[in-house]
């Protein structure tokens, strides 16, 4: 870094032209088409490991502005240099590159710090994802609040991988953090979202290594093996699960292959999952008193992670919070417009009534016409709403029944009912159709679909019918509603269930069934939420046990948290199975160890529906609010 910068200099003392940036070995030139400057420190990390920086800073006449700034930090594995998706509005749908929100920032008085994250892209080092992020972020906000141009307090900010950094750091205790803005992540507990969930592995970790690891340094400086990787039919590596190390579509990176295979065969709670970067939840108590906004939508793979670390730390730290999603035209004037009100509040003290808002903000999906609108897509509906807290405190938690003829009703069933029974093949697993997912492609997609194959859901074969037609799928539907039923909250479903295998899944997902119309006249399937438990973690995630055959266990799925409007003449809808792949690796039903499987077993699987084992989904159904 060359020679270092007294930091206890009188601030008319510190030179902030020309040469104080020669003296720390920076760079520093014009921002194109801004008065702003842009600095490319490479700021070095404990153990010697230096990280790509770019510093935007106020400029005049192509000198940086005498005066001590507050700081907007994002930590990225994207490349701090290229544009962010998440940086696009409904009515421009190119994304504004990294320069232009610095600059909007900078030019309201802040100084916008881009990094690449270690072992990506410029900055040096070995890559693990998400397990350095935590030290590193911690060593980037020390030098900040070091430096010159510094009033020592820090913003963080970013999407997904970039709100992981953040929740990271701050797990860390990182100095001088003052105001965070989490955008679709921040792992509160990756074992259980994120990474695994109820025990399975989601494969959505593998088609992120492959993407990004055409993007390594390894890969981009040796043509021959970028040209291999280019070559490779990822899908059909999907058909020849299991893999092995060294034999899997990532032996081309080792780095990557090496921690998606940690993950995978990680399958217990041990102190791999406890580890800073992925289990926020064990470090509540060291994150900054800091204004925090958490944020997610209803399908990407982080709402249970935004509702968890709200709940946590909303009840332990004396910071506020704030909006918990939002939209442009709706809850904002635009995304950039709520997070400067947001720095501007927390940063700089500026009385803008951020913190008079709403500690929560949902949007209630539902209430549309149901017919197609112009793009050719379901017209859902929905709504934003403000809420004084998460769960909502007038939730009325409601069970309703799996019933013996695929009825689901808050009745309790019958005594005696027969208990209903498929075959699950881990040969023919059922295809994903949507969903929580995000970093999926050309594997898999995230969202709201028709629940029925077509040729663009990995898995699908022809004639392509209704996931509801397969003999290993049950289904449970409620009578058409007769009034509007809003469920909004976390969803758990309690199932007594055997099978003959020591091990094997289970699934559930909930759906709004639409009633047919001109448009959709089979009528619609839509998935709102689903969950998964691999049954050898029924009683503990630390310690996994076998099954008995055809003894009887109580087990519980966790779903993702969603909101959701059931008009009148729709059904509230429960499909049971064992499988949801590519989403989730598929269980061999053999109890092998996880990620290591050697042969596999087709399971004769039952779920009990009697009054001695009342299976039900606990629904969160809202009172109306009209």
């Amino acid at each position: 870094m060359g020679e270092e910068i007294p930091s206890n200099l009188p601030l008319s003392r510190r030179q902030f032209g020309e040469k104080l940036f020669k003296a720390a070995g920076l760079l520093a030139f014009p921002v194109a088409g801004c008065a702003d400057l842009r600095q490319t420190p490479a700021v070095p990390m404990r153990d010697g490991v230096r990280l790509a920086t770019d510093v935007y800073v106020p400029g005049r006449n192509g000198k940086p502005v005498e005066q001590r700034f507050p700081v907007i930090l994002e930590r990225t594995p994207y490349d701090k240099t290229a544009d962010s998706r998440s940086e696009r509005t409904p009515a421009v749908e190119k994304p504004k590159s990294r320069a232009e929100v610095a600059a909007f920032f900078v030019r309201r008085g802040y100084i916008v710090i881009y990094q690449d994250c270690r072992g990506r892209y410029n900055s040096e080092g070995s890559y693990v994802k998400y397990l350095s992020d935590g030290a590193d972020g911690y060593d980037t906000c020390a030098w900040i609040v070091k430096q010159p141009w510094s009033d020592g307090v820090i913003g963080t900010m970013g999407l997904s991988y970039a709100a992981h950094t953040q929740a990271a750091l701050g797990s860390a205790g990182a100095p001088g953090v003052k105001a965070m803005f989490l955008d679709s992540g921040g792992f509160s507990n990756a074992y259980q979202g994120g990474i695994r969930q109820g025990g399975a592995f989601e494969l959505k970790q593998v088609t992120w290594a492959f993407n990004e690891g055409l993007n390594s340094p390894q890969i981009r400086k040796d043509p021959a093996k970028l040209a291999a990787m280019q070559a490779t039919d990822l899908k059909d590596w999907f058909r020849r699960m299991p893999w092995r190390r060294g034999a899997s579509p990532l032996s081309l990176v080792p780095d990557y292959e090496e921690y998606i295979f940690d993950q995978w065969e990680h399958g217990d709670f041990d102190v791999f999952w406890k580890q800073l970067g992925i289990y926020a939840a064990g470090y509540y108590r060291e994150f900054p008193d800091a204004a925090i906004v958490l944020m997610s939508s209803w399908y990407d793979p982080y709402p249970r992670t935004a509702t968890e670390n709200y709940i946590a730390l909303s009840r332990i730290k004396r910071g506020p919070f704030g909006p918990a999603a939002t939209i442009d035209g709706n809850v904002a004037t635009d995304f950039l417009t709520l997070r400067l009100r947001w720095f501007d509040r927390w940063l700089r003290a500026i009385g803008n009534g951020v913190d008079n808002e709403p500690a929560v903000q949902i949007f209630v999906m539902g209430g549309g016409s149901g017919r197609k609108n112009t793009a050719g897509r379901l017209d859902h509906g929905g709504r934003w709403r403000a809420e004084k807290d998460w769960p909502i405190p007038d939730t009325r938690w409601t069970p309703y029944y799996l019933q013996a003829n695929r009825s689901l009703s808050p009745e309790k069933p019958a005594a005696g009912a027969s208990p209903l029974s498929y075959e699950f093949d881990p040969r023919n697993p059922v295809p994903t159709i949507g969903g929580n997912i995000t970093s999926g492609r050309p594997i898999m997609v995230g969202g709201a679909f028709d629940q029925r194959e077509a040729p663009d859901f990995y898995g699908s074969t022809p004639p392509y019918r209704p996931l509801a037609e397969r003999p290993d799928v049950l289904v449970f539907q409620t009578p058409p509603l007769t009034e509007d039923i809003e469920v909004t909250g976390p969803l758990t479903v309690n199932l007594w269930i055997s099978s003959n295998c020591s091990d094997t899944d289970f699934t559930a997902k909930l759906i709004d069934m639409y009633p047919p119309n001109p448009d959709y006249p089979e009528g619609f399937a839509m998935n709102l939420t689903d969950g998964i438990l691999r049954a050898r973690y029924r009683d503990s995630w630390e310690k996994p046990t076998p099954m008995m055959p055809r003894e009887i266990y109580a087990i519980r799925i966790e779903a993702f948290p969603t909101s959701n409007l059931f008009k009148r003449g729709h059904r509230i809808r429960l499909d049971i199975s064992s499988s949801n792949f590519p989403h989730f690796d598929v269980n061999p039903n053999t109890a092998e160890p996880e990620g290591r499987a050697l042969s596999s077993r087709v399971a004769t699987n039952r779920v009990y529906v009697d009054s001695a084992h009342p299976s039900h989904a606990m629904l969160s159904i809202v009172p109306s609010r009209s």
